[in-house]
């Protein structure tokens, strides 16, 4: 069964802006993410991964296919790409919670620098407790 070319023009268009859509707002979801949020705060208040980043601080979008970005019911796992005026990198992000619709708990935070140096901004403690309400 042929489909005619104007009809095939018109579904793959359809098609394709139907996923860019989807893209778009899977992006717009972790961005919100109270886990997402929290890590960039922690990274904010860190004055050493700061000044190595340098000033102004840019925080771009997540690449979805990266097989480091994984959210889960209880997990979630992020690979946030940041730039800065003197170095770029990626934020990992470590949370958990212990149950649906319960806090999240961010369990670690560390900037990888592109020169591969590496920045610890959280790790998770009995003192440190950071939680986050659910989203």
């Amino acid at each position: 069964m042929s489909m005619p070319l104007g009809k095939l023009v018109l579904f793959t268009s359809v098609m394709a802006g139907g996923s860019c859509t989807l893209v778009y707002y899977l992006i717009q979801t972790f961005s919100r993410a109270s886990y997402y949020q929290l890590a960039l705060e922690q990274l904010r208040s860190r004055p050493e991964a700061l000044e190595a980043l340098g000033s102004p601080l840019n925080v771009h979008y997540l690449h979805l296919t990266d097989k480091y970005n994984f959210v889960d019911i209880a997990d979630a796992q992020l690979k946030i790409p940041v730039s800065g005026s003197k170095s770029e990198g990626h934020l990992y992000v470590s949370s958990s919670r212990d149950a649906p619709f319960k806090r999240w708990h961010l369990q670690e935070v560390v900037l990888e620098l592109k020169d591969g140096q590496q920045i610890p901004v959280f790790k998770f403690s009995g003192e440190n407790a950071a939680e986050v309400k659910k989203d």
